[in-house]
C-alpha cells in the first residue's frame, strides 16, 4: 500500500494500481489528488475535510468516481450532484455509518467511530466516520474514538485542531498502539508548531516502541518502509 498526503487531512491511498482519496477538503490541491481515483471516503461535513463543489466537479470528470460518507453528507452531495447533472449520481453516492464493511477501489473498508470530537458545548456535534483500509491504515477524521475490533498497523494522527489537546492526542496514539504513526490535520500549523507537535508525539511513540514520522506533501510513501 502507498499513501500520498495532499496537505492537512487529505490522503490518497493506492494499492494494486487503484486509488481512493480520504477527506478531500479545501486546504488541498484536489484536482491533482482526485485525478484517476475510483472512490472518495469522507469522514465528516466540515469544509477542511470535504470541498463539496470540488467533489461534484470531480465526479463529473471522473465517471468511475464513487463517494462514501455519513448519511446526511451523502444526501447533500447527491442533491448538489443531481443539480449539476452528474451522471449516475444516485448509484455512485453512498451513505455510511459505523460498523459497516464495503469495498472501494478494490480495497476492503470498515467504518468506525460515529461522532466528531466536541469543540465547544455551543456548537453542534456532527457525524464522523473513521475508515480502516485493507486491514492496515486507519484515518480517524476528527475524533479520538479508539476503533474497536481491529489491529491498526499505520495510524493517521490528528496533530492539531480547534477540538484537539496535545495530551489527548498523545493518549489516542498510545491507546491505538499502531506500529507506524503519521501526523495529519496540521494545515493550520507553522514550522514552529509542527516541530513542537512532532517532538511530543515522536517522544511518546518512541517510549512505547512505536514509529512516528512526518511524510512530505505530494510525495508517495510506501507503508511498512520506515
Amino acid at each position: 500500500m502507498e499513501i500520498t498526503k495532499f496537505n492537512h487531512s487529505c490522503i490518497r491511498v493506492s494499492s494494486g494500481g487503484r486509488s481512493l482519496v480520504i477527506d478531500p477538503g479545501t486546504f488541498s490541491p484536489l484536482e491533482l489528488a482526485l485525478q484517476g481515483a475510483e472512490a472518495i471516503l469522507a469522514t465528516h461535513v466540515h469544509a477542511d475535510h470535504l470541498d463539496l463543489d470540488a467533489v461534484v466537479a470531480a465526479m463529473g470528470r471522473e465517471k468511475q468516481l464513487a463517494f462514501h460518507g455519513p448519511a446526511a453528507l451523502a444526501a447533500s452531495l447527491l442533491a448538489a450532484a443531481t443539480e449539476a447533472g452528474v451522471a449516475d449520481a444516485a448509484a455512485r453516492i453512498h451513505g455510511t455509518g459505523p460498523g459497516e464493511h464495503f469495498e472501494a477501489a478494490g480495497m476492503e473498508i470498515s467504518t468506525h467511530g460515529g461522532m466528531h470530537a466536541v469543540i465547544h458545548h455551543s456548537l453542534p456535534v456532527v457525524a464522523n466516520i473513521g475508515y480502516f483500509v485493507d486491514r492496515t491504515l486507519y484515518h480517524p477524521g476528527d475524533s479520538y474514538q479508539v476503533p474497536e475490533g481491529i489491529e491498526v498497523e499505520t495510524l493517521l494522527v490528528p496533530a492539531h485542531a480547534p477540538w484537539a489537546k496535545i495530551g489527548e492526542t498523545i493518549e489516542f496514539l498510545s491507546m491505538v498502539n499502531a506500529a507506524d504513526n503519521i501526523p495529519i490535520h496540521d494545515g493550520l500549523l507553522n514550522a514552529r508548531g509542527l516541530s513542537l507537535v512532532d517532538g511530543h508525539l515522536g517522544r511518546v511513540a518512541a517510549e512505547h516502541g512505536l514509529g512516528y514520522r512526518r511524510i512530505p506533501n505530494g510525495t508517495p510513501v510506501v507503508l511498512g518502509e520506515r
